[in-house]
């Protein structure tokens, strides 16, 4: 069940426990996308997505990270919280990867085993 989006904006959907999340949400899917990510940034509102990703860094940036890696199928493998300047080990079945501000995860109820929608602007 592969997954092609572009680069864009759309919403993270997760359904936890304490109901349904909408969360704003940046697609960044093209290579120059990818490679930019959050450098230059000093927040960010919401969340990006990075696809294809297995793994990231922190060099560079100005604020600390939530990492949640996803499988093919949008589900949660691992969730992290890294310090600027960190490297990432690469995640064997991560296909995408998504970053938000350090702490914001656990609140939308982003967690291992969890699976997360994403919708696209001007899509369907």
């Amino acid at each position: 069940m592969g997954r092609r989006w572009s680069d864009g904006r759309g919403q993270l959907i997760v359904q936890g426990a304490a109901g349904t999340v909408a969360v704003p949400l940046e697609l960044a899917t093209s290579y120059r996308a990818r490679t930019k990510g959050l450098l230059g940034r000093d927040a960010i509102d919401g969340a990006m997505l990075l696809s294809p990703a297995s793994s990231v860094h922190t060099f560079r940036m100005r604020f600390p990270i939530d990492v949640a890696y996803l499988d093919r199928d949008l589900k949660v493998v691992g969730v992290h919280t890294m310090k600027r300047g960190r490297l990432g080990l690469p995640r064997v079945r991560a296909r995408h990867v998504l970053e938000a501000g350090a702490g914001v995860m656990a609140g939308w109820g982003v967690r291992v085993g969890v699976e997360v929608r994403v919708t696209v602007e001007g899509a369907e």
